[in-house]
């Protein structure tokens, strides 16, 4: 595990506890994506973290090289309620999504969407994610000098319909909509907000 890594996991560790699960996917052509589970039984959640996507950072994809120290670097945060739903099978779709700056060249930032093409666990009524914004959950990992700092993405649960409502209306409205009807965004069974 590079210095990096090191320091995400041990920022994760301090913010979250210790994990009482962990697995490793290994995508062809890209650096393995480990997938931690940190239960927090006093609140009934489970939230998923990713950790190896900031290893590297993101690099533009018009950039003719990839700079190997200056770019954002991220990594991924999901928070359900537990016990309602088979949530644990979203541990490949999120080492899918955090694998995606390397694999599609993409830049992972607050406001974008991101679909995995598939339910994000059995059943799940969600294809894709909502990027949020972070500092709230595990603070930014400040790096040294010229290397940027690591953020810690949220990861919102979209429904097809909120999606599609998403990339005409833009983030900050679905985000208003989600408040406006006091939307559970930790609740894996939840329905579609409505659009209209």
């Amino acid at each position: 595990m590079g210095e990096v890594l090191a320091l995400v996991e041990a920022r994760l560790l301090s913010a979250l506890g210790e994990p009482d699960a962990r697995a490793a996917v290994t995508f062809l052509g890209t650096d393995r994506i480990e997938v931690l589970r940190f239960p927090d039984a006093a609140l009934g959640l489970v939230r998923y973290a990713t950790l190896g996507m900031s290893d590297r950072p993101m690099t533009d994809p018009a950039a003719v090289l990839a700079d190997p120290v200056k770019g954002p670097r991220a990594e991924l945060l999901l928070t359900v309620r537990a016990g309602l739903a088979d949530t644990d099978k979203v541990l490949r779709p999120l080492a899918v999504l955090a694998a995606s700056p390397q694999v599609e060249g993409v830049i992972v930032a607050p406001g974008a969407s991101l679909d995995t093409g598939e339910p994000l666990w059995p059943g799940a009524p969600f294809t894709s994610v909502l990027v949020a914004e972070p500092g709230g959950l595990v603070e930014d990992l400040e790096l040294d000098a010229p290397r940027e700092p690591v953020r810690f993405l949220p990861l919102l649960p979209m429904t097809p319909n909120e999606a599609a409502w998403k990339r005409v209306h833009g983030a900050q409205a679905l985000q208003e909509r989600w408040l406006g009807a006091g939307t559970d965004l930790r609740d894996p069974l939840r329905g579609s907000v409505p659009l209209t």
